[in-house]
């Protein structure tokens, strides 16, 4: 049996090493809260930077205006956007250009992808109500009547809405399911409301999609939608394992920091075994997850593996971000439990994270169902 391999290409090294100096420059902590009471939740002038560096075409290839590299060498970006608990909406982006990399037409593709490519936001409307992770289970509609598609139901967990440009909907069409990509002009007819969730440097909406019409030149390609769906689903589990192996690293540190400072009973907190033994699992399981995480990036595209290293990596991470940040809680005492502790940002992005595209007994359920056969 061929074994999974970890590779870390010269190309990640070099956008690992950009990306974490640019997230710590762009993102400390002081700007991640203040971004908490804004209602566009990120900043404008770091998102134009973001498109000049070109990190939105990374895993675009080049005749559609990309730099034409893979998933993998976006990992390193989201990882250190997790770190530093960076909001905006390149992950969401960065999925809808994939969905049309995979689903879309060629016609659609020449159109839709430079564009983004530049700097226009995307986004994606997967989710619904009944909370099932599995996308292909839709219930919203989409009805034919000549030219144009009727439109019916809900979706929820629409990240970043109203800085959209383009808007990647997933639809149940004859009992088959669709995607479709909407343009500003349509997304504006959406009925939109902000949802409350844990993670709030997220800004996520649910639309109701009742009484919308759009032309039937909207749809992807019909006999990729499928497939298309599998790819989002993974490429999104590969891009959350990198946000949470960061915010995990993040942790530690911001532990670390506390127990080597905080004195008790005239000693430093972080002298005591009880306390040391446990950061050191937590560091252990950082790394486990992060080795998880670049196995899973360097055999994205490999039939088979990619799909059961990438479920891997979104189990470990899942659990290594959320023991880590919460024990930061633990560890910080009283002080911990309030608002004011750092520690309670990074566990509310490991509940977000973790529930996205599916929880680590979910993952592992796949898992199993695919070595098995």
């Amino acid at each position: 049996m061929k074994r999974s391999t970890i590779g870390f290409s010269e190309e990640q090294a070099q956008l690992l090493d950009i990306a974490a100096s640019f997230c710590r420059e762009k993102s400390p902590v002081e700007k991640v809260r203040k971004l908490l009471e804004d209602e566009q939740g990120y900043d404008p002038a770091v998102w134009k930077e973001m498109a000049e560096l070109g990190w939105l075409g990374i895993a675009v290839p080049e005749e559609f205006g990309g730099i034409g590299l893979s998933l993998a060498e976006v990992v390193p970006v989201a990882e250190q956007m997790g770190r530093h608990l960076m909001a905006g909406p390149f992950v969401p982006t960065t999925l809808a250009a994939q969905a049309i990399l995979a689903g879309g037409t060629e016609a659609q593709k020449k159109a839709l992808l430079p564009e983004i490519c530049a700097g226009a936001p995307a986004s994606l409307a997967l989710m619904e109500e009944h909370g099932d992770w599995h996308l292909t289970h839709l219930e919203a509609e989409a009805r034919r009547e000549g030219d144009v598609l009727k439109l019916s139901g809900k979706k929820t967990f629409v990240l970043d809405l109203p800085s959209a440009e383009y808007l990647i909907l997933s639809l149940n069409l004859g009992g088959k399911p669709v995607l479709a990509v909407l343009g500003k002009e349509d997304i504006g007819k959406l009925k939109a409301r902000r949802e409350t969730v844990i993670d709030e440097t997220r800004r996520s909406y649910q639309i109701v999609l009742d009484g919308v019409s759009v032309p039937v030149s909207a749809l992807l390609d019909e006999g990729k939608a499928v497939q298309a769906l599998s790819h989002i689903e993974l490429a999104a589990s590969l891009l959350l394992s990198a946000e949470m192996c960061g915010g995990a690293a993040s942790t530690i540190d911001y532990t670390l920091d506390y127990l080597t400072t905080r004195k008790q009973f005239g000693k430093l907190i972080g002298s005591y075994q009880s306390l040391k033994h446990t950061v050191v699992d937590a560091h252990i399981a950082y790394e486990q997850a992060r080795s998880h995480l670049y196995s899973a990036a360097s055999n994205f595209n490999q039939q088979g593996e990619g799909e059961a290293a990438t479920r891997m990596a979104k189990s470990v991470a899942s659990e290594a971000f959320s023991f880590a940040s919460d024990r930061a809680i633990q560890f910080h005492g009283g002080f911990g439990f309030t608002y004011e502790c750092d520690a309670q940002l990074y566990r509310r992005r490991a509940l977000w994270c973790e529930y996205q595209h599916g929880d680590a007994v979910y993952h592992r359920r796949l898992l199993a169902d695919a070595l098995l056969g």
